[in-house]
């Protein structure tokens, strides 16, 4: 598991306000982005980590959106993915498949080259 960015960097990233269970939310959003970069191409270093500046931004914003996502909707999000339907009368609820890497955070990745998937349509 691979923290991309720090507490601090996060508040940048987010415009100042930041949840008590940080640390946990960016070592959660490292294991995504992993996922979605495995098969990228770039310099790094022994442990596996980016060494150019271009990847180590992408990767440490990469994260930050992942994490901005899960705080904007719901970190359910990433488990059951986001709610598709609702019907209030006799209470329906319906979720549409994991999403698992925040929109933003692909954009950053696709502009750094180090992810060619397609991007998450809701």
């Amino acid at each position: 598991m691979t923290a991309y960015a720090t507490s601090a960097e996060y508040a940048t990233f987010a415009g100042g306000t930041t949840p008590d269970d940080l640390p946990r939310l960016i070592d959660r959003a490292g294991e995504v982005v992993d996922d979605f970069t495995r098969t990228a191409v770039y310099e790094h270093d022994s442990d596996g980590l980016p060494t150019g500046a271009i990847e180590i931004a992408a990767f440490r914003d990469a994260a930050c959106a992942q994490v901005e996502f899960w705080l904007a909707g719901d970190e359910e999000d990433d488990v059951l993915g986001p709610l598709s339907d609702l019907t209030i009368g006799n209470v329906k609820a319906g979720f549409a498949s994991p999403l698992v890497l925040a929109p933003r955070a692909g954009r950053i990745l696709r502009a750094a080259f180090l992810y060619r998937g397609d991007p998450v349509t809701l």
